[in-house]
């Protein structure tokens, strides 16, 4: 034995790697082909064997997407939308496609105004007329008939066995579902499908056999086995029997957009992001672009100095969030002022270290001439240089709670993520204007934020989270930790966050930033609160020609698998 330890001795404890770096706490997973991360690890898998059955990285997004909407009902869904950004290793191309939930053709802007003009805050995040017509479905579909190498019925597969023959309820689900019960059992097809016994045990098998014949049905017809025919009656059916706005003619007209990906330069790093009715991609620049202007480093990673100017800097893009931005089929978004290295310039202007602005004194475009935290992101990368980063959600946990009858779709509550009236936070505390007010075939503003980074041409980062309101923070600080700190992608992940979203005026501190930080922070005069883990950044790093993926642990349940 003392032999043993006599050789440990020997050892040098700070050898450097080629495979990682030695400096990391926690280590990122690695692959040589390439690499799936995800929320849950059962649809990691299912994009990791169409990886090895020889598909491309968009025949996995589109299994991963598929398996989430089994396996995490409560953001993974068929019954919601999102956004895709890509960069395509055969042409170079970064494209990004939109395939966010639509209002129907009946929705009006006073919908959800009560007599005293009022919102009616459940009416808007419960129910059946929290529903937008979905677009996930043609989402992928629309990405499989332009980029697919394999049968689209294959990619399904592993969704529909998930769905047929059931799986394992983790303690996470498990602990989500339960403390949702009160909220969700009122709904008839939700209770008996995810609480035929109350309160849900881990271990447990879940089987969705209704589910199952819905994905078979789209596996068979593809997006048309979704907006048209059987599954299409059914919704209509569901939603004139319950008062609900969406009709067969809203599903067969729905389309996803193909979208320009917005742009913008960091030191020698391009950022690829998503453009409106996303605002996390031109919020994301923003901030980046005032931020240039700092020696972080210097500041010292999460001292009191550097969280001060980032909370600065983030009341600033998220009170230009709340004027500015909306659809772009609708409202004129600026999307080249709020991206401009001159706009930032001004902004930085307003900006001095160690001093707090109150929101109050923080104007939308001054310087100018709460989507749920059950949102769900996953990144793609494949041998062929393909990359995918992809956000979809339901909005809130479980979305609407609505079931479709005799489907297993479970349906979003999108309708929310519109301002119901102007000024009046949504139930994420985000304020809107008239931008982002409801209209017939509008899509809601969002804050989801799937993001590459290239360097030299090439994509060196896939990044992206669930978190609603806290979406974007969580992508800037990880760009921050990554490029400006040189972490690792775990330890990038993992480091205690913050975020601050212009009103109301506190800056919300993740568990485990450091409290003697926290008060000097207090002390410029800044309200701050402790709060738990809200997001969940699924990330890809390529370099030295192999791929490293990491899945947040603070969503147990996510995991990055190489292959």
């Amino acid at each position: 034995m003392k032999l043993f330890f006599k050789l440990l001795l020997l050892i040098p404890i700070n050898i450097e790697s080629s495979f990682f770096n030695s400096k990391a706490i926690v280590h990122p997973e690695i692959g040589a082909n390439g690499m799936v991360v995800s929320q849950h690890y059962l649809a990691t898998e299912a994009g990791h064997s169409i990886l090895a059955a020889g598909g491309n990285a968009y025949d996995a997004s589109i299994a991963v997407a598929f398996a989430l909407a089994v396996v995490l009902p409560r953001a993974g869904n068929i019954g919601g939308g999102g956004f895709m950004v890509m960069f395509d290793g055969k042409t170079n191309e970064t494209l990004s496609i939109d395939y966010r939930e639509t209002a129907p053709a009946l929705a009006t802007k006073d919908m959800f105004l009560q007599q005293d003009g009022s919102v009616d805050r459940k009416r808007a995040t419960q129910g059946i007329l929290s529903i937008g017509v979905p677009g996930t479905v043609y989402g992928m579909w629309e990405v499989h008939k332009r980029f697919g190498s394999m049968a689209w019925s294959e990619l399904l597969n592993p969704a529909i066995k998930l769905a047929k023959d059931g799986f394992v309820v983790s303690p996470f689900m498990a602990d989500a579902l339960n403390k949702r019960y009160q909220k969700l059992s009122q709904y008839k097809n939700f209770h008996r499908i995810f609480y035929p016994n109350y309160p849900i045990k881990m271990d447990q098998l879940l089987k969705q056999p209704e589910l199952a014949k819905t994905l078979e049905i789209i596996a068979a017809n593809g997006a048309k086995g979704f907006y048209e025919g059987e599954i299409a009656e059914k919704i209509d059916k569901h939603m004139s029997e319950n008062g609900g706005l969406i009709t067969k003619k809203d599903l067969k007209n729905y389309r996803p957009i193909w979208r320009e990906v917005v742009k913008g330069n960091y030191d020698d790093y391009e950022i690829v992001t998503m453009g409106p009715p996303s605002s996390g991609g031109i919020h994301i620049i923003q901030m980046l672009n005032i931020l240039e202007k700092h020696d972080l480093v210097s500041l010292g990673h999460n001292s009191s100095t550097y969280a001060a100017l980032l909370t600065e800097v983030m009341k600033y893009a998220y009170a230009d969030r709340s004027k500015y931005l909306g659809d772009p089929d609708f409202f004129d978004v600026p999307v080249e002022t709020l991206i401009s290295k001159a706009y930032a310039t001004e902004i930085s202007k307003r900006i001095k270290l160690n001093v707090i602005t109150a929101s109050d004194k923080i104007l939308p475009g001054a310087a100018m001439q709460n989507e749920s935290l059950d949102t769900t992101h996953f990144s793609v990368a494949d041998k062929h240089g393909n990359v995918i980063s992809n956000t979809y959600t339901l909005n809130s946990g479980y979305g609407s709670g609505i079931i479709i009858n005799d489907t297993g779709i479970l349906m979003n509550n999108e309708m929310d993520d519109f301002v119901s009236a102007p000024g009046v936070p949504n139930q994420f505390g985000l304020v809107g204007d008239e931008a982002n007010k409801i209209e017939p075939f509008k899509r809601p503003l969002s804050s989801m934020t799937p993001t590459l980074i290239l360097q030299d041409g090439r994509p060196i980062y896939a990044t992206g989270s669930p978190g609603g309101s806290r979406i974007i923070t969580t992508v800037l600080q990880f760009l921050i930790n990554t490029l400006d700190f040189k972490m690792e992608i775990s330890d990038a992940t993992v480091a205690p966050r913050i975020h601050h979203q212009w009103k109301p005026d506190i800056l919300m501190l993740e568990t485990g930033f450091d409290i003697h930080h926290a008060n000097d922070i207090e002390a410029l005069g800044q309200k701050i609160y402790f709060s738990g883990p809200g997001t969940s950044l699924e990330s890809i790093e390529i370099k030295n020609n192999l791929y490293y993926g990491f899945g947040d642990t603070r969503r147990p349940d996510s995991k990055a698998m190489g292959h």
